[in-house]
């Protein structure tokens, strides 16, 4: 099964400072028939104008991720990490029995964000926060694990959830291939560009939920950024 959610029908609030698109329910927006998919959460796409961002605010029991796609992000916490994070780069906090942290656009320009929240395999622990690049051409023409739960996965950086957050370039024309375990959830949104997944169109900040396919293939419809959720 693979279901198209158009960008034009995602949840939305703009803030002023903020522009925000949800392809879950969350804040102010609730859909009954978009809660989650499997272990994933939230899927906020943010658009946060220059100079402002995220104050201090608690977090528990969630495994965060932060994809820039334009601009950087700012981090500070509660157990004194403090990073900024760049375009193409990587964020995860692992919230535990509890954290604050803020996120601030320092930048002139306006930072383009995917959030992703995926549910932990347990809740507690302690918190802990980490980044790290991922350049674009180590992902170009293939998927490269950039988060993950999976002791395999060495390179990416990791999370306390039965999932792994994955992200690829593709040029037009070109396609790449992803398998999904049996009962797994993947959930997949082009940053940029516009694709065909198991002959499906989306366009760029479109999500595509699929359940009970085994071998997803994509097929780059224009130059395109893909990042994909494979969740439990």
């Amino acid at each position: 099964m693979i279901e198209l959610r158009p960008f034009n029908s995602l949840g939305a609030a703009d803030h002023g400072w903020l522009n925000a698109h949800h392809h879950f329910s969350f804040a102010g927006y609730h859909d009954p028939r978009r809660m989650s998919h499997g272990a994933l959460r939230v899927w906020n796409d943010d658009e946060i104008a220059p100079n402002s961002g995220f104050p201090p605010h608690p977090h528990s029991n969630m495994e965060i991720i932060t994809f820039v796609r334009e601009g950087a992000i700012t981090h500070q916490d509660s157990l004194g990490n403090k990073g900024r994070t760049e375009a193409g780069d990587v964020q995860v906090m692992s919230a535990g029995a509890g954290i604050r942290h803020a996120e601030y656009n320092l930048e002139p320009v306006t930072t383009r964000i995917f959030q992703i929240w995926i549910e932990p395999t347990q809740d507690g622990g302690q918190p802990c926060w980490g980044a790290k690049p991922f350049p674009k051409d180590d992902r170009s023409g293939r998927f490269v694990t950039l988060a993950s739960g999976f002791k395999g996965d060495a390179d990416a950086l990791p999370i306390r959830a039965d999932a792994r957050v994955l992200a690829a370039t593709l040029k037009k024309g070109e396609s790449a291939d992803y398998q999904l375990g049996a009962a797994r959830n993947a959930y997949l949104v082009p940053a940029t560009g516009a694709i065909e997944i198991n002959g499906v169109r989306a366009n760029a900040r479109d999500g595509v939920a699929v359940r009970d396919e085994r071998t997803l293939t994509i097929t780059a419809l224009d130059d395109s950024e893909l990042v994909l959720v494979d969740a439990a």
